[in-house]
């Protein structure tokens, strides 16, 4: 079970205490490549909390899911089903560098753990990293930085613009509830396009679906509410 959050980002404590399931984060970085052959700039965007933008947090779902949002906008959000075949993960003091293929392209994030101390935050990474170890392993801690970010000389401290052309991984709850329903101009960044069912076991499932006398009824109850958050 995830922790649950309020309106204003804050974690039950009970159940923060009794399932590591939801982290706190001081800061989340999404890499941004070069726009063009001709520009060799890259950067990071970087994402932390305030009282206007909201906590930032990690949560690993029961069913095996990483969700990393700021309030109600989802930045990160994908299975770890399979986790091995499109995903590496390494541990650096009190942040995890994830890098992820999907459809022959590539990207990476970051995330810096929040703490009352140093000693809590790199508690707090290294429970998250054991989390993270029961779908991939995850990278032992080094002393240099990862050679990506030796290459683009950034670190965490450092917040970027939206770089124009780039399309930008975060999307509402709306927008994914859009792109589900096939609304025209809808579509989904990189991160969402990777599906930890494989196709051929698809088929069986759906199988499996339709012998339920119920699931008619499921999937006319799921469009519905589909179409109520749309709307929101």
């Amino acid at each position: 079970m995830a922790a649950k959050i309020d309106s204003k980002g804050k974690q039950n404590d009970e159940v923060f205490n009794t399932n590591k399931s939801f982290w706190r984060l001081k800061r989340y970085g999404r890499f941004l490549p070069p726009t063009s052959k001709c520009d060799r700039t890259s950067s990071w965007k970087v994402f932390e909390p305030s009282d206007t933008a909201g906590h930032l947090a990690l949560t690993i779902v029961q069913s095996g899911h990483l969700l990393v949002s700021q309030d109600q906008e989802l930045l990160e959000g994908f299975s770890l089903i399979g986790a091995p075949n499109f995903l590496k993960v390494q541990r650096k003091s009190d942040i995890l560098l994830f890098r992820m293929m999907a459809k022959g392209e590539s990207r990476m994030f970051r995330l810096q753990f929040e703490g009352s101390s140093r000693e809590e935050a790199l508690e707090e990474c290294a429970g998250a990293a054991r989390r993270l170890q029961e779908y991939l392993p995850v990278g032992a801690p080094q002393t240099n930085p990862p050679p990506s970010a030796q290459e683009h000389g950034t670190s965490m401290e450092e917040t970027s613009n939206d770089v124009p052309g780039v399309k930008q991984g975060s999307v509402s709850v709306r927008e994914l509830v859009q792109s589900f329903l096939g609304q025209p101009g809808s579509s989904l960044p990189l991160a969402y396009c990777h599906s930890a069912l494989p196709s051929q076991e698809l088929g069986p499932f759906l199988r499996l679906c339709l012998l339920d006398h119920s699931f008619p009824a499921l999937v006319e109850e799921v469009e519905n509410e589909l179409k109520k958050l749309a709307q929101d």
